[in-house]
């Protein structure tokens, strides 16, 4: 297990990486991007994406199971309901729309390159760990979801 897998809270890493899209959108925002409406989509991305990371909360307190991301071992059963019958991950998809609709807000190539690196990291060091433990934890019931 490499040192970082489980180790920053998914808000917590939301937060840095919403802070660097700003940041790079006003300190270096390399290339522009505007396209007409890019506000409006911007804000629409930021809602669907927080409607889906709640629609996914929400189904995991329905299946009484944890939401606490650092400790997956700790999950009660596999959420297959609702958002989680198109994506293994909509809580996460749902954090990276929202950070997509604020690096559209900005139109830097900057903050796209970061939304980018978000979801590398998320991959890498939050759901891969999350679903060994889920396999280890749930075995073939759990494979046969992913």
């Amino acid at each position: 297990m490499h040192r970082l897998e489980l180790r920053v809270p998914p808000l917590v890493l939301v937060a840095l990486f919403a802070a660097a899209i700003v940041a790079a959108s006003v300190w270096m925002p390399l290339v522009r991007v505007p396209v007409p409406g890019h506000r409006a989509l911007a804000v629409l991305l930021v809602l669907a994406g927080l409607g889906v990371a709640l629609a996914g909360v929400l189904a995991f307190r329905r299946a009484r199971t944890t939401v606490n991301p650092m400790a997956p071992q700790r999950a009660t059963a596999v959420v297959r309901t609702g958002l989680y019958r198109l994506s293994r991950n909509p809580m996460y998809l749902g954090l990276a729309l929202a950070l997509l609709g604020l690096a559209a807000w900005a139109s830097a190539l900057s903050g796209y390159a970061l939304v980018a690196a978000f979801c590398g990291y998320l991959t890498r060091f939050q759901i891969k760990p999350e679903e060994r433990a889920l396999l280890q934890r749930f075995g073939p019931g759990f494979a046969d979801y992913m």
